[in-house]
């Protein structure tokens, strides 16, 4: 183990024998090592004032443990990363790496309530939302609105179209996503799972916009709708039949 003292020499020594180690752990296979050498070096990086390189190794570490198929520090070294530079937007597809793994547990039929609760655990639609605005300070316009659009197909995909359509409100208040084709898209999808309209949702998921995301959120679109839609549909009629309290001015 190396002892470092606070000096950027003895960092950036330090820093380049983690890198070096790093990289030979990895091409000899040993993702381990590789994975620890990989997070000292992004925590060397970080002490010498280097966050975009910092931001890499923990996205290097996080790649090493989604080869040790240890997606639990995938999710965090990819959470680490984004701490330290909110932009670098390959560590949100890590994030959502875990959809191959979805995918796996799908065609081997475990319960859909796995796929889920998996998810829900990694956060997935929030993380999409602070990409968004990490974006937006960018003026990655492009980006913000799918990371939006993302966040929204999240929500529907765990059967939350009450957080979907809150995202959606929320997300309307923002210029350029109200202006722009993902917004439509979203609109078109929540109003088709107010009206319980099964083929139109999957007519949606085929659009361009759609099309046009990231591959884990074009197979989660394509997925849609996960629940039943019919029940959504007669929750909506009963309010719209629900008759005006004229003493209720809210």
């Amino acid at each position: 183990m190396l002892f470092i003292s606070n000096s950027a020499a003895d960092w950036s020594s330090a820093t380049s024998l983690y890198e070096q180690a790093a990289n030979r752990f990895r091409v000899a296979k040993d993702y381990e090592r590789s994975k620890a050498a990989y997070e000292k070096a992004s925590k060397g990086q970080e002490m010498l004032a280097s966050p975009w390189d910092a931001a890499k190794h923990m996205e290097s570490a996080a790649n090493m443990a989604k080869e040790l198929r240890n997606w639990r520090e995938v999710v965090s070294f990819s959470r680490k990363g984004i701490g330290i530079k909110p932009c670098l937007k390959k560590l949100f597809s890590y994030i959502l790496m875990s959809l191959q793994f979805l995918r796996k547990m799908e065609e081997d039929k475990w319960p859909l309530i796995c796929i889920v609760l998996l998810l829900l655990y990694l956060d997935a639609a929030p993380l999409q939302l602070k990409f968004g605005l990490a974006a937006s300070k960018c003026n990655a316009t492009n980006s913000q609105c799918k990371a939006y659009l993302n966040a929204i197909i999240i929500y529907l995909y765990t059967n939350d179209y009450k957080q979907a359509e809150m995202c959606y409100n929320d997300c309307s208040r923002i210029d350029a996503f109200c202006k722009s084709d993902q917004n439509r898209c979203a609109s078109n999808l929540l109003a088709a799972y107010s009206d319980g309209d099964i083929e139109e949702i999957k007519r949606i998921a085929q659009s361009s916009s759609i099309s046009n995301l990231d591959h884990s959120m074009i197979r989660l679109a394509r997925k849609l709708p996960t629940g039943d839609v019919s029940a959504l549909k007669g929750n909506t009629a009963r309010q719209e039949d629900q008759p005006l309290d004229e003493n209720d001015l809210t």
